[in-house]
């Protein structure tokens, strides 16, 4: 964390659903909040001119961030750039980290050699979740490039991959893809502290404990045949959810891989112009 926060006027968000907010709805505008939308209302507590663009699209790789977006937010000549890229293409089966970080890499040199301060994020770590957990090694190789990135070019970075709060399911969406509104919430605050903003609250408080398996086993010991056929059937609605989350999250996203397409197709940056919030 820095001690004091260098002078910000205008901050770019680059990347993808990550940024652009994706499981954190905004009800008054029929899109989506996210992490960085919040992180700029409080950088914007006291700098009333602040100005903000948001050009992060769901789904982009990063060789798409780095081409598209990244050329967009030099010319803009902010202040503050944040870019998170990666997790699209760390997905897909031949993904190679180190190729990646690669042009990852030249990209934040590049802003950095247009006078941007750079806020970097590594990846969450997968290991609570089945199947994506299957990446989990090679999020980890590209965790230590991004590591290497943000010191050689005097980066701001978010660890996401420390934040051990966010192993909780609650903290994510029903798609167990996306942080959920709280998850973006507790991002905002971490870089908030990351960039030293002040917030009077704390991306570390704890959830409301759930029951420990001591007590479950305890409760399991005195339950009646009643209570045996609700833990039956609670243990069929979950399976049914894993039914329903394969069907309308899973199937889909294989079937746009073989397509070809992607889920940011045709969508614009949220807030493609720099300004004021």
């Amino acid at each position: 964390m820095r001690d004091t926060l260098p002078e910000i006027g205008a901050f770019v968000a680059l990347g993808d659903s990550f940024t652009e907010g994706l499981g954190d709805p905004d009800p008054d505008r029929a899109g989506h909040r996210g992490w960085a939308d919040r992180f700029a209302e409080r950088l914007a507590d006291g700098r009333p001119g602040l100005r903000y663009a948001n050009l992060a699209v769901r789904g982009k790789l990063v060789a798409e961030v780095v081409g598209d977006q990244v050329p967009v937010a030099v010319a803009m000549a902010p202040d503050l750039v944040s870019i998170a890229a990666g997790g699209n293409d760390l997905l897909r089966p031949r993904a190679d980290p180190d190729a990646l970080a690669q042009s990852f890499g030249a990209a934040v040199a590049d802003l950095r050699a247009a006078g941007c301060q750079v806020l970097l994020f590594t990846g969450f770590d997968p290991r609570p979740f089945p199947l994506v957990r299957l990446i989990r090694g090679k999020v980890a190789a590209y965790n230590m490039h991004l590591r290497a990135i943000a010191d050689r070019n005097d980066c701001h970075l978010v660890d996401l991959w420390s934040m051990r709060v966010l192993d909780d399911p609650r903290e994510w969406s029903a798609d167990r893809l996306h942080l959920s509104s709280d998850g973006h919430r507790r991002v905002a605050l971490r870089a908030c502290e990351v960039m030293g903003v002040s917030v009077d609250q704390d991306w570390r408080e704890p959830l409301p404990p759930r029951p420990s398996a001591q007590a479950v086993l305890a409760k399991a010991a005195a339950r009646s045949r009643a209570d045996v056929l609700a833990q039956t059937a609670d243990w069929l609605a979950a399976r049914r959810l894993d039914a329903r989350w394969a069907r309308e999250y899973a199937v889909p996203w294989v079937s746009r891989r073989l397509r070809g397409v992607s889920s940011g197709d045709g969508i614009p940056p949220k807030r493609p112009e720099m300004l004021p919030l």
